[in-house]
């Protein structure tokens, strides 16, 4: 699958990753977006999830959908997607699964619309499906699932009576206890956790005296959440970890050295997406800078540094 050092392997969920980078949902459409890019390649990635689908097609939202900030940027697409059925039929026959692991990723307004993409998804070659309940850019559906642990658990409960395969929950960060909601999807069945989406955020045009984004919010990426996302994975990681139970942690990685600190956080793997935006081969220079470190400090395995990072108290 992969010319990249055996270090970087690991086992995510039963699904063997050559690398702990996956290429976040929304930065890489459905796997064919940055393969136009000279010297990119899907397999320099473990695992790459796809576009949100939902149920329907969806033309997201108004413009504008996103926005430069310092150190980040704002985004609020909605969504747009041709609907599972088109992204089953059509679009996962034309990938090449043996360049990377492909993660669908699912989304819905309702418990029965998780539910009803989830099946579609069953029934394909998708190799784990990411539980979308996080949005912040989606006016009905997401954010309020996202946010409520009981209303997280019914969700993820939904989805793992109708598939056998492994279920990544996407954690929002705008909740007000992570740690809460992470117990209550494991006692629901869900197999990991992508920690965390982006946050909520806005910007507005002065002279206008309105706000930029068409959405009026949208969510927050880019080096700007860094250190919110290294606190949430470290949290969720007490809960998870005595259940053995992976993070995809993600949020802000520009680096080797971004990416590492998420894994001595408790991270199994580190997704990459707003980086990709400026610069599409960094993926290579994280890898290369992990098996790097890894050999200067005598790891044979990327998984033998996950979690050694210890509270100081």
């Amino acid at each position: 699958m992969s010319s990249l050092p055996a270090s970087l392997a690991l086992d995510f969920c039963g699904r063997k990753f050559a690398s702990p980078i996956v290429l976040l949902s929304g930065c890489v459409g459905f796997g064919e977006e940055y393969t136009r890019v000279a010297g990119f390649s899907n397999r320099d990635a473990g695992g790459i999830c796809l576009k949100g689908t939902t149920l329907k097609p969806r033309l997201g939202n108004p413009p504008h959908r996103i926005y430069e900030t310092p150190m980040g940027m704002l985004n609020a697409i909605g969504l747009q997607n041709p609907g599972a059925d088109q992204v089953v039929n059509n679009i996962l026959p034309t990938l090449d699964f043996s360049e990377s692991r492909f993660i669908a990723n699912v989304c819905g307004s309702t418990i029965e619309e998780y539910v009803e993409v989830t099946r579609r998804f069953e029934d394909s070659p998708i190799d784990a499906m990411e539980i979308n309940i996080s949005c912040p850019n989606v006016k009905e559906g997401g954010v309020q699932f996202g946010n409520v642990p009981e209303m997280s658990a019914r969700v993820v409960a939904a989805c793992r009576a109708v598939t056998k395969k492994p279920l990544i929950t996407k954690l929002s960060p705008n909740q007000t206890d992570i740690k809460e909601n992470a117990r209550v999807c494991i006692e629901a069945g869900t197999d990991a956790f992508a920690v965390i989406n982006t946050m909520m955020g806005m910007a507005i045009d002065v002279e206008k005296r309105k706000p930029i984004i068409g959405n009026t919010q949208g969510g927050l990426s880019g080096p700007a959440i860094k250190p919110i996302a290294l606190l949430k994975v470290f949290q969720v990681a007490e809960v998870s970890q005595p259940h053995n139970i992976p993070i995809i942690g993600q949020g802000g990685i520009a680096n080797a050295n971004d990416a590492i600190e998420f894994l001595l956080a408790g991270a199994t793997a580190v997704g990459v997406g707003t980086a990709l935006f400026y610069d599409p081969l960094v993926c290579k220079k994280i890898n290369a800078g992990i098996a790097d470190y890894l050999t200067r400090h005598e790891f044979k395995s990327v998984s033998e540094i996950v979690g050694t990072a210890r509270s100081t108290d």
